[in-house]
């Protein structure tokens, strides 16, 4: 019993030892094992890899088990599942409880299959795929905007909503839209008419007649016109008076004619750069302030652009093909058919203008609208009855008609353009340079031309032979 009692004591008296041990003691007898970490073992999600080890174990443990699942298929073969994307660690122990290695299990999703399908769909182009956490990351160079937007979207089936785009699209990506409005108006007018005056006495009377257009249907006229004068009336670029006494009756007869013609030319060249996806606007003209009434009275003005004004966007889609949104419009004040109300005189404006969406090829034309007009009317007036008379019946009729023909062409024009070199580049100012006093002075000159360097070169270039638009 002393004896126990001896070893009872003892053993308590150690452990009371042990317990009054401070921590930084302990914390000194501690280390961390840290043999053979192996390189990191990547796991799709949802799908098992088996491993195999070159020493036996005994043990196994996963540090998080819900991103992977493990099982022992023997003393060297682990069967690992991917459960949910992340990382976690996978720990080997041998039968005496010492660390035979640590193993990194990454869980990420399945994008072998998203691989060969961007394959067979973007064939060459050079497309980088990872994965980040439960996404996906595409990085690299594409050849247009169209199969960046078409890797995408194949991206998105197989990781929705968690696709990071890092790629960037190579070769030309600014498009320069040169827009061409070629208009040819033609007009023409014609009339004839005609006045017959009688005055005298007859059948004991005084007789006074005036038939025909209504050129000289007033007295100061008829005097005029038996006076062997043109009526102040005659609106008319011809006129022909010509008249004749039948006994005691003057007989007087005036013939109008006329004859107008006129030709009008529009032609708006617009040239625009934007880089492909950006819309650029272009305004050549000016505002004009148009009065607007408020509520109490007031009176605002608002300021309406005419001119000539472009609006596009452009979007290169694959390789030098081109989508084109674009707007187009010439407009001009028109006078003729202004309004005018409180003392407010508010002009018109005539507007030629086009909205639409093509694609078309570097350097191709376009012809995306036209316009083919032709206007005609006729008026037809005569004294009733007596214009119904053979032969005489032309002296109490009139008769004009009015023609108007239009033709509008609006051609585009687009091309992949690259910067340049500033001084290669020519203004409309380097063919002319002002006039030295001497040359004002003693040769009457207002102007010189020539430059040196590139730009002069392309300033001495002339542009001579027939060009432009023609009806027929």
């Amino acid at each position: 019993m002393t004896l126990s009692r001896f070893i009872k004591a003892a053993v308590a008296s150690f452990a009371l030892t042990l317990t009054a041990v401070p921590d930084a003691v302990l914390a000194e007898s501690l280390r961390v094992v840290k043999r053979g970490t192996s390189s990191t073992l990547e796991v799709p999600m949802n799908r098992a890899v088996v491993v195999e080890s070159d020493q036996a174990f005994d043990q196994l443990s996963i540090a998080n088990p819900g991103i992977a699942d493990i099982s022992s298929l023997s003393d060297r073969t682990i069967y690992v599942l991917g459960k949910s994307p992340g990382l976690t660690t996978l720990t080997l122990l041998d039968a005496n409880g010492r660390l035979i290695t640590n193993v990194d299990v990454r869980v990420a999703s399945d994008i072998s299959e998203f691989k060969e399908r961007l394959r067979q769909i973007l064939p060459g182009e050079k497309i980088e795929v990872r994965t980040a956490n439960d996404g996906i990351v595409l990085s690299g160079t594409v050849s247009s905007i169209t199969r960046l937007q078409r890797a995408l979207d194949l991206a998105e089936r197989y990781a929705p909503e968690r696709v990071s785009n890092l790629m960037v699209v190579g070769g030309i990506q600014q498009v320069m839209l040169k827009v061409r409005f070629a208009e040819m108006q033609r007009t023409v007018s014609k009339s004839l008419s005609a006045s017959l005056s009688l005055n005298g006495n007859m059948a004991g009377g005084n007789l006074g007649i005036n038939g025909g257009s209504n050129t000289t249907n007033n007295s100061g006229a008829i005097a005029t016109a038996l006076g062997g004068n043109v009526p102040a009336g005659n609106e008319n670029n011809g006129a022909l008076l010509f008249g004749f006494n039948a006994g005691s009756v003057e007989v007087g007869v005036l013939l109008e004619a006329l004859e107008t013609k006129g030709l009008v030319r529009t032609l708006a060249e617009p040239n625009l750069t934007a880089l492909s996806g950006q819309e650029a606007k272009f305004l050549a003209g000016g505002e004009y302030p148009v009065p607007i009434s408020q509520d109490g009275g007031s009176v605002t003005v608002q300021y309406k652009p005419f001119g000539v004004e472009l609006n596009f966007i452009p979007r290169v889609v694959d390789g030098d093909l081109i989508n084109l949104e674009l707007e187009a419009a010439v407009s001009s004040i028109d006078t003729g058919n202004g309004v005018t109300f409180n003392n407010f005189t508010i002009d018109a404006f005539k507007r030629r203008e086009t909205k639409t969406t093509v694609e078309l090829r570097d350097g191709e034309s376009f012809a995306i609208a036209g316009l083919l007009q032709d206007d005609f009317r006729d008026n037809a007036g005569q004294v009733p009855w007596l214009g119904d008379l053979p032969i005489l019946g032309a002296l109490f009729r009139s008769a004009d008609y009015y023609r108007e023909q239009s033709e509008l062409v609006i051609i585009i024009t687009a091309h992949l353009v690259t910067p340049t070199r500033g001084e290669v580049l020519a203004l409309p100012t380097d063919r002319v340079r002002p006039p030295s006093e001497k040359d004002l002075f003693l040769h009457g000159r207002v102007a010189t031309t020539g430059q040196g360097g590139v730009v002069g070169e392309v300033a001495k270039q002339d542009f001579n032979g027939s060009y432009g638009y023609v009806m027929e």
